[in-house]
């Protein structure tokens, strides 16, 4: 099991200035506070970096800029996925891939491909990685859902897929993967509100966006589960639970961009057709947060 991916990983939100551009000063501010928090690992371009907004230079640009900053002090996954295959693996291929750790890639969505679609997918771009892959089975994005059985079958079949960030909200689903998968294979939450029962299931941690603001109190409950603190877990997970419900409440990443606005890291401005969260919201989250002792009313 690769011990590196285990515990708290974040997909960091790309900062954008207000005329649109990557705020590359607000992606320093934004890792440092990751860092400093205790995250074990962040992830770049995934779902929360609005990824399918930024052209193929900022790509580019923005893994350099991260890898830079990090400075090796936590691993750095690579977010590449998408419908077309070969454009999946051409774009794999187009990446300086020093300093990056693995890849996370997503089912591929709207095409609505069968499992045998899906599996040849993975298979494919498994022949080409040069890094470990972690497969993203997210249906209420995709339009389809990975099944615990094809999951499995790209777990056993290829020693480079070392596990699968799972968003399908599905309990059982992910049980199946736990109970029948590979002993070196990792399966890790794709939503928050989850992360606490699927770690008490067996799972290694998470892969979380309210991490991008909280790392240090999402962290306490991701480790303190993972060494069987319950008591501690729950109390954490209780306490967040709001302000994590919230943050979706128009969508990722508008949410935690505001927060990170009111925590003073970065702007909450996002790329079209993504916009900001509503006033209403807005004060939902405010007070959910005042209530969860992060921020002063």
């Amino acid at each position: 099991m690769d011990e590196r991916f285990r515990g708290l990983g974040v997909a960091l939100v790309t900062p954008f200035r207000t005329n649109g551009g990557v705020d590359y000063a607000g992606l320093e501010k934004l890792l440092e506070h990751q860092i400093t928090g205790g995250v074990d690992y962040v992830v770049s371009m995934g779902t929360t970096g609005e990824s399918v907004t930024l052209t193929k230079d900022e790509k580019k640009q923005l893994l350099a800029t991260t890898i830079e900053l990090v400075r090796n002090r936590v691993p750095v996954v690579l977010g590449v996925g998408g419908n077309n295959t070969a454009e999946v693996i051409e774009t794999l291929g187009s990446f300086e891939m020093d300093g990056v750790d693995a890849i996370l890639s997503v089912s591929p969505y709207y095409n609505k491909p069968t499992q045998e679609g899906i599996y040849q997918h993975y298979k494919a771009i498994a022949q080409v990685s040069l890094r470990p892959i972690i497969l993203y089975n997210v249906p209420g994005r995709t339009g389809s859902n990975m099944t615990a059985d094809t999951t499995l079958r790209l777990a056993r079949d290829f020693k480079n897929i070392i596990a699968i960030k799972e968003a399908s909200a599905n309990l059982d689903q992910m049980g199946r993967i736990l109970k029948h998968r590979p002993k070196d294979f990792m399966l890790i939450s794709g939503d928050d509100a989850l992360t606490l029962p699927i770690i008490a299931m067996g799972g290694e941690g998470v892969i979380s966006v309210v991490g991008n603001a909280l790392p240090n109190e999402f962290g306490a409950l991701v480790h303190a589960a993972l060494k069987g603190d319950l008591t501690t877990a729950r109390k954490e997970h209780l306490r967040l639970l709001e302000v994590i419900d919230l943050l979706f409440a128009e969508g990722n990443p508008g949410g935690i961009k505001y927060v990170l606005k009111v925590l003073g890291i970065c702007d909450d401005t996002m790329r079209l057709p993504l916009v900001n969260i509503s006033e209403g919201t807005a004060k939902k989250l405010y007070q959910a947060l005042a209530d969860a002792e992060v921020v002063k009313l």
